[in-house]
């Protein structure tokens, strides 16, 4: 009987926690079939996470485990999603070609569609600037923005074609993008929308996400290369630091509230986090074969990903 009710509860909690070092890794399994891609912190301490495959937004309650579903769209197929200063969440809806907004009160969701002339954007991830206007990125060539109070949609051509992919905000204001097939990571002017390329250190790289520490340094994850990038905005200059066990398959990269770095490792099956004081890793397995975690965000203590192979959400408190 005490058997069944340890089961019954772990059940419940949907989460099995394993020690490691100063973190605490637990594990949350979604809907079947969810390959959930990008995660969100929600202001009500709730975790959102796009579903694709199923055209909706899942929202996970970590107290007690339970799962719902916003379906987003009958041609829906979401990727990103952040919270905004609204407190909605905001999701790169590729399926309708649209940022779409979800009030967590009411579960209403409203589109943003992109302008006739980009359809097929494959839209990727988004960032809010300091004026409240939401950034996003189309991997298909594109980036854009999306002004939340008139409803006005602006979208303009990338530099060398395809491969926009992450994007974020640094603490001074700034818009980064990533770019995974141009081979490159840029500076949007907010004011302008004009953009500035600065080159990876070494061809071939594939920067796929990128992130702000609270200095304004940029972090970004090589794809290609297996290794974490790291570049000065002043300085102008890029330091790289290879991960422990793989040359290629950095894929999510985010900077929690200690400043130290996060990425996930498809080959190694791991979450890594990197100390910039002491320049080394530290790994954390999947506890499952092919997790693939591809998009990692947080909150203060805790870091998030989706491990998109084995369909549950995964976090790190520390």
């Amino acid at each position: 009987m005490k058997t069944r009710l340890a089961a019954a509860i772990c059940a419940v909690l949907a989460s099995c926690a394993v020690a490691r070092a100063d973190a605490r890794v637990a594990y949350f399994p979604v809907q079947p079939g969810a390959h959930p891609h990008d995660v969100a912190a929600a202001p009500d301490g709730n975790i959102w996470f796009t579903a694709p495959r199923q055209g909706a937004l899942g929202v996970l309650d970590p107290k007690t485990g339970k799962v719902e579903q916003v379906k987003l769209g009958s041609k829906a197929m979401p990727q990103g999603v952040i919270a905004g200063p609204d407190g909605a969440a905001w999701i790169t809806e590729s399926g309708q070609n649209a940022i779409a907004r979800v009030d967590p009160q009411t579960k209403e969701v409203k589109l943003f569609a992109l302008p006739r002339g980009y359809e097929k954007a494959n839209l990727n991830t988004a960032t809010f600037d300091k004026a409240g206007k939401l950034w996003f990125t189309g991997q298909n060539g594109f980036y854009g923005r999306v002004d939340p109070e008139n409803g006005k949609v602006d979208v303009w051509k990338s530099p060398k074609g395809l491969g926009p992919y992450g994007i974020a905000t640094t603490p001074s204001g700034d818009i980064w993008f990533a770019s995974l097939a141009g081979d490159y990571i840029a500076r949007i002017d907010p004011e302008t929308a004009a953009v500035n390329v600065v080159d990876v250190p070494k061809p071939g790289a594939g920067p796929r996400r990128i992130w702000s520490d609270s200095k304004g340094l940029l972090w970004v994850s090589f794809w290609h290369q297996g290794a974490l990038g790291r570049y000065d905005p002043v300085a102008k200059t890029w330091a790289t630091y290879a991960l422990p066990k793989s040359r290629s398959g950095c894929y999510a990269v985010y900077v929690d509230d200690k400043d130290k770095v996060w990425v996930t490792d498809f080959i190694a099956n791991a979450i890594l986090r990197f100390d910039p004081a002491t320049e080394k890793f530290e790994t954390f397995p999947s506890n499952k074969r092919g997790a693939a975690v591809r998009q990692m965000l947080g909150r203060a203590g805790e870091v998030w990903g989706a491990e998109s192979g084995n369909d549950r959400l995964v976090v790190l408190r520390y």
